[in-house]
């Protein structure tokens, strides 16, 4: 499987932003994530969706609200939806993949994008 991210880019605050992670190879039953990273820090998952049934996972409630992942597996497509930006939403924002079922098992994605910069300012 190889990850392609887009969507990103610099919004205000209050703002909504919606990326795409493409999937050449297919994503039928891997797990499909979205990190972030800040500069000098590690990347954190934020969202996390499973195939076929695509059941969600978030890393904190509060994320629940704002944030949406998505996944149109005709498309091989995973979205990450964000309303509501705010300025500790900026960092780089990468998609990542793994074959298993533990998609809320942030330490077993393996496979990565080149990732697609946020800024909230």
């Amino acid at each position: 499987v190889q990850l392609v991210e887009s969507g990103g880019g610099l919004v205000q605050p209050g703002g909504s932003l919606r990326l795409s992670c493409a999937a050449s190879g297919g994503m039928y039953r891997h797990c499909v994530a979205w990190f972030r990273q800040v500069a000098g820090k590690a990347r954190l998952g934020v969202a996390s969706i499973s195939s076929p049934v695509g059941t969600t996972y978030y890393r904190d409630d509060s994320l629940k609200g704002r944030f949406t992942i998505s996944r149109d597996s005709a498309k091989n497509t995973v979205f990450l939806e964000m309303y509501g930006l705010e300025a500790g939403d900026t960092g780089m924002y990468y998609c990542a993949a793994h074959s298993g079922t533990l998609c809320s098992d942030w330490t077993r994605y393996r496979t990565w994008g080149q990732g697609t910069q946020v800024t909230v300012s």
